[in-house]
């Protein structure tokens, strides 16, 4: 079922922002193999892997201003998707908890293992080189500026950032904190090292020192 599952998540992925394509699932589900096969207690891991095909099959529509909350949206069309193929009833609503409780945004907490994995692999992706690159990709798509020395961190007043720089600082690094399981968390910490260490070097190259 996962492959069939697979090929139909992957069409809705068309012309998707490169921070929410197709290769960032791919990576995110390579990192819930990871997860599951570290974690200590035993999770399904084919509601881990399937309900991670299917967490993002509505950003496309969001960040086309069609839906609000692409996660929500993501649960009902991922469960049809499962319905159609012969999914039981117990696997799919398993599956919607985990795409509704995948969001960085959302206030609906993981109340599964499975869904505390997807959660956590979703965020992972989002931290270290990959998480950088995905930051300043998407950025760049919004016309978001990269970094503004009179508008420092200290003094940013926004939610998510003023500017891509910003964002790393507000969002990105606190993403350790958000993990819900000690090997999540230990994936996390190494990660979050990486980006200090290049928020170090972006620090010496702004103020022409390297």
């Amino acid at each position: 079922m996962l492959e069939a599952v697979r090929d139909r998540a992957r069409s809705y992925f068309t012309d998707a922002s490169p921070a929410h394509d197709w290769h960032h699932v791919q990576r995110v589900d390579a990192l819930a193999e990871t997860l599951v096969a570290r974690h200590p207690e035993e999770a399904e891991e084919r509601v881990v892997r399937l309900a991670v095909v299917l967490h993002d099959i509505g950003r496309t529509r969001e960040d086309r201003g069609e839906i609000d909350d692409h996660a929500s949206w993501g649960a009902r069309k991922g469960g049809r998707i499962l319905r159609d193929l012969g999914a039981e009833t117990d696997t799919i609503e398993r599956v919607q908890h985990c795409i509704r409780a995948h969001r960085y945004s959302t206030d609906i907490e993981p109340a599964t293992l499975e869904a505390k994995l997807v959660s956590d692999a979703d965020n992972l992706d989002a931290l270290g080189a990959v998480g950088i690159a995905r930051v300043f990709s998407y950025g760049g798509e919004i016309g978001d500026p990269i970094h503004d020395p009179g508008r420092p961190v200290e003094a940013d007043d926004t939610d998510a950032g003023a500017t891509q720089y910003n964002h790393v600082h507000k969002k990105i690094l606190d993403l350790p904190a958000r993990m819900y399981t000690d090997v999540g968390r230990d994936l996390a910490a190494d990660r979050a090292g990486f980006v200090r260490e290049y928020l170090e070097r972006f620090d010496g190259e702004v103020a022409g020192e390297q």
